[in-house]
């Protein structure tokens, strides 16, 4: 049975840990080569021995994802080595959680330039390649807090919704290029960020989610997966939630 992504190429941010580690090893399972983007290289590195024992192509490629210049390197040196760019996923993102009254000019533009700028440097360098392709996926990875906000949160709810925004309207103007831009919204994930959680609040979260659990990394990427398939070649401007129920 032939694997719904053999032949392309993905190119996926932060993708060293959690959710961007695990969408990137089930587009590899999926048949993909996989360019692994994020700040340090070691963690890229485990990523990509992980790929290549899959038996699909995997290369590293640090970089800082507000730099617009950097994200223009990277993403030619992708398409250089892999000859094509196919899927973008942009998952890297940032937290500074602070109250308002507490919230630095700092705290606000780091959160701003990572979750939102970064997701524009790069959808705007892989949709150049994909225009010439005729062909692409483009999924930016936002969150349920986007949606319905979170106290000590603003500045990241404010960079989900606007990614949101971005995804509906980037849909829009690159659709007649047979390019499809959907978002997912995961909710509370069982991440290193979570799990240091008190079991006091783990426990109130397990109470606000229908399912009873937290979501996994893998509950994530399967949906990234199908999303960058064929199986969902009419869909697009859409926001997927993957929140266990959460968010109705």
């Amino acid at each position: 049975m032939k694997n719904p992504l053999d032949g392309q190429t993905a190119l996926v941010t932060g993708a060293g840990r959690n959710i961007g580690r695990a969408i990137a090893l089930r587009f590899a399972e999926g048949g993909a080569d996989v360019a692994l983007v994020g700040r340090t290289r070691e963690p890229l590195d485990e990523v990509a021995g992980a790929i290549r024992t899959l038996g699909r192509g995997a290369l590293t490629f640090p970089c800082d994802v507000t730099d617009g210049l950097q994200v223009g390197q990277t993403t030619e040196k992708v398409v250089e080595e892999f000859g094509r760019l196919d899927i973008l996923v942009n998952n890297a993102g940032v937290t500074r959680d602070k109250l308002l009254l507490r919230m630095d000019e700092s705290d606000w533009d780091e959160v701003l330039n990572v979750n939102l700028k970064g997701a524009f440097h790069f959808a705007r360098a892989a949709a150049r390649q994909m225009v010439r392709q005729k062909r692409g996926r483009i999924l930016n990875v936002t969150s349920v807090i986007g949606l319905i906000g979170n106290a000590g949160q603003s500045n990241y709810a404010a960079s989900k919704a606007g990614l949101i925004g971005f995804t509906k309207s980037l849909a829009k103007e690159l659709a007649p290029r047979g390019i499809t831009v959907n978002a997912i919204a995961p909710g509370f994930i069982d991440t290193a960020m979570t799990q240091v959680l008190s079991p006091e609040v783990r426990e109130s979260l397990l109470r606000s989610i229908p399912l009873a659990r937290l979501g996994t990394p893998e509950d994530v990427a399967d949906v990234a997966l199908f999303l960058a398939s064929e199986s969902a070649a009419y869909i697009t401007g859409q926001v997927i939630n993957v929140d266990g129920g959460m968010v109705t």
